[in-house]
């Protein structure tokens, strides 16, 4: 058993539940956090804090916001007529930083994966069918991962926007620019081949 002083283990433990951080991870955390000056670990504690209090959920698209709505549904210059439809925040968040999207979006928090027991109820499709209701939307962009779940809830939604007369679009899939054929492999030649455009 090892000799961690109390309150130590105690942070240790708490550190192992944070995704991707493992016992050894943990404990090397556990020590910065030990040798920081106290005022920067107390300004550790306070952003924690502070993140646990001050944010919630835009009550219009379920990003993470300070306000009752997050500043991209709330900016006037957006096109509304396009929603963006990502798996999680960090997803969006991804986007927004190319530029390249000036719709809105719309947050899931998740994806249907009923090996995981996340069936379509638990995410927020009813609050985007809703909006979709009582918008211009004529497009739906559906900017889920290329994965079996990310996939399934892509199809998922689909079927359920089509009747609507919504215009449903998928991100496409395939080689990342500067990539080597003879690198990539197999999935992602038949995706690139699959997902091809013309020029």
């Amino acid at each position: 058993m090892l000799a961690y002083a109390r309150p130590l283990a105690r942070l240790i433990g708490e550190l192992e539940k944070l995704p991707g951080i493992g016992p050894k991870s943990a404990q090397r955390v556990a020590y910065h956090i030990l040798r920081m000056p106290k005022s920067a670990a107390l300004a550790l504690a306070e952003a924690i804090a502070e993140v646990q209090e001050a944010v919630r959920f835009c009550s219009v698209c379920f990003n993470f916001s300070e306000d009752e709505v997050c500043s991209i549904c709330r900016d006037p210059r957006r096109n509304k007529t396009t929603i963006c439809v990502v798996a999680e925040p960090r997803d969006l968040i991804a986007i927004e930083k190319t530029g390249e999207h000036r719709g809105l979006y719309h947050v899931l928090h998740g994806v249907i994966s009923p090996q995981d027991g996340i069936m379509p109820e638990q995410l927020r499709i009813r609050e985007l069918l809703q909006r979709l209701d009582q918008s211009e939307t004529a497009e739906v962009i559906v900017a889920t991962n290329p994965t079996v779940e990310g996939d399934a809830t892509a199809l998922y939604l689909s079927k359920l926007l089509k009747p609507l007369g919504i215009k449903v679009t998928r991100l496409a899939h395939g080689l990342p620019l500067g990539a080597d054929l003879d690198y990539a492999d197999q999935a992602t030649i038949i995706s690139a081949l699959q997902w091809r455009r013309e020029m």
